[in-house]
């Protein structure tokens, strides 16, 4: 799979909607106090044993029948990184269904059950839900990927399981770390270069995920769930994705990031889900009006769909849920109604929490479309006394995109504020091309089309068609190629005739080098000079505000970027001040 815009397609560019839904277990039900072989200790009294639920109680070909009956067509398959390395054996009373899976570890189960979705035609998206195996999601020690680990074993543990399922071409997704929020002392953050930011990990997991270990797994990523302490007149919310909208991630292969966001109708956007401590006076989602809800979930999560930003990709609403039989509340109830009406009307991709769960005597958690008793008797979200069914089916059935989707352009933001962002895999395999520089790179087949005065952001793109990968490049760092005065007084740094920038490097604020590939094409002209440093000066504003709060300088769709100028004197910070802008040869998507 991968993506074009804001949808995901499969290997013939087809829409593949992700109608999916969590299988748990493996991430851990233990409360985390108590007796761990008492299912009384564990979450809504469900043993999982530290494999997905219900193998105790069912067949595995029977349980993911019932998958096929709700309609899916991908699970979203969460685990910890403790069930990673357990070596004993799961008790015999965890797999009593499935005794062909008994002697094996909570590993060797879940290699099982995702060899048996996959042979059934779904779609895996391994999910890393915790990193001890204990339920999610409070205070729990599973807060960030790196609260009860560092964050070198999270990501080597991802090598690991991406490496594990690399021949099975239906494990189509990576999803990294599941609900990234506060814990007792501090909170993750989206981009301030420290231990405990989130777009920092991601970026660098997902990277090194696709470059050595299985370069055609979706890579998903969630925004950050929690900050602050939930208490009236403090700082605290749900960002979900709205960080993304001034800074975005821009993996080193192109087409194989999607978000994902979460949402309960009994959390909201600035209030935790608890009751008693830790509850505030903030609206939960379900207390919002229709109107009031779709405006906060487009602020929060969709506006990422938007087309030609450098942002956009697909958005994965990978968990909503809601309880069941039991479930009497007006306002419960009505929030999922409005939620699927807005899944629908967004054409989204989702998955439901959760699918499996247990029942005694038609009595249980009841949040799960699909409950077994003890001795294996299954209870259905279609046997006619659940309310959700209805919405469930609406869901379901609704349609949407379908069939080829067209390729598009892609916008990709460059920014180096603490470090390099060198995504170009050919860049990446060569040394270090200016040493003691921070350096940003386009991904390979894209090309850089904007910078800001200030900041050192940078907008890349494949407008016009993709690049081929350059067998040579060219480091500029003085005017050695400048043909013409185009902008008089400044130096100039311009890439040799018939290239293109793809790159730039900065020390401090100051531009340091240009680096300059073959343009694969005509790039010839006509040229002119874009001047950026007094306000913006954009001849395309496709791409969105990559730079927010900066001037920014953009040359348009059908041009390539071939030079930067700046300026050493008084009152100058060398950083870029215009573009050399010059016409390119090619079809302008």
């Amino acid at each position: 799979m991968s993506t074009r815009g804001r949808y995901v397609v499969d290997a013939d560019g087809n829409r593949f909607r992700l109608r999916a839904g969590n299988w748990h277990g493996a991430s851990g039900t233990y409360n985390g106090s108590g007796e761990i072989t008492d299912p009384a200790n564990h979450h809504a009294g469900e043993m999982s044993s530290g494999i997905p639920l219900g193998l105790d109680r069912a067949p595995l070909a029977e349980l993911i029948g019932s998958f096929q009956a709700l309609g899916l067509n991908s699970i979203r398959l969460p685990f910890s990184n403790q069930m990673i390395h357990e070596t004993a054996p799961v008790p015999d009373r965890a797999v009593a269904a499935n005794p062909q899976l008994r002697g094996r570890t909570p590993l060797g189960v879940y290699d099982a059950v995702v060899a048996a979705l996959t042979a059934a035609g779904f779609a895996v998206f391994l999910n890393n839900h915790t990193t001890t195996s204990r339920w999610c999601c409070g205070v729990d020690g599973n807060e960030r990927w790196n609260t009860a680990q560092t964050a070198q074993k999270w990501e080597e543990d991802w090598l690991f399981m991406a490496r594990r399922y690399r021949s099975n071409n239906r494990v189509a997704g990576a999803d990294l770390y599941n609900e990234v929020r506060r814990n007792v002392l501090d909170d993750p953050n989206w981009g301030l270069g420290d231990a405990r930011d989130w777009h920092a990990a991601a970026q660098r997991a997902g990277d090194r995920i696709l470059s050595e270990a299985n370069p055609e797994l979706l890579i998903v990523i969630e925004g950050i769930n929690w900050f602050g302490i939930p208490v009236d007149g403090l700082p605290h919310g749900r960002p979900t994705l709205e960080p993304v909208r001034t800074l975005s991630n821009t993996l080193a292969r192109s087409g194989k990031l999607v978000y994902a966001a979460h949402f309960y109708g009994y959390t909201g956007p600035n209030h935790s889900g608890a009751t008693g401590i830790g509850e505030t006076s903030d609206p939960r989602y379900q207390d919002l009006s229709r109107t009031e809800l779709a405006e906060v979930l487009r602020r929060q999560a969709s506006f990422v769909t938007e087309e030609g930003q450098h942002f956009t990709a697909p958005v994965w609403v990978s968990e909503f849920g809601v309880g069941g039989r039991a479930e009497t509340g007006a306002k419960p109830r009505a929030w999922f109604e409005n939620f699927v009406d807005e899944l629908i009307k967004a054409d989204a991709d989702f998955a439901y929490w959760p699918l499996v769960g247990w029942h005694e005597n038609r009595r249980g958690n009841g949040w799960a479309l699909a409950h077994w008793d003890a001795a294996g008797n299954r209870m259905f979200l279609d046997d006619g006394d659940d309310w959700r069914a209805p919405a469930w089916r609406r869901l379901i059935a609704a349609s949407g995109k379908t069939g080829p989707v067209p390729v598009v352009p892609q916008w990709r933001q460059l920014a180096i504020d603490h470090g390099d962002l060198v995504q170009s895999m050919r860049m990446r395999g060569l040394p270090d091309w200016d040493s003691g520089a921070r350096k940003a790179v386009c991904p390979d087949g894209q090309r850089l089309i904007g910078l800001s005065h200030t900041g050192n952001r940078g907008l890349c793109t494949d407008a016009g068609g993709p690049l081929p990968v350059p067998a040579e490049h060219q480091v500029v760092t003085d005017e050695r190629f400048v043909t013409a005065d185009w902008a008089s007084g400044y130096t100039k740094f311009q890439c040799p005739a018939g290239q293109l920038a793809i790159g730039y490097s900065a020390r401090g604020a100051a531009v340091s080098a240009l680096l300059c590939a073959p343009a694969g094409r005509s790039a010839g002209g006509p040229d002119r000079t874009v001047w950026f440093d007094r306000g913006d000066n954009r001849a395309s504003t496709r791409g969105g505000e990559f730079a927010p709060g900066r001037h920014k300088g953009q040359c348009g769709d059908g041009e390539v970027l071939a030079g930067v100028a700046w300026t050493g004197r008084i009152g100058s910070a060398r950083t870029p001040d215009a573009l050399l802008c010059r016409g390119f040869a090619g079809t302008v998507r």
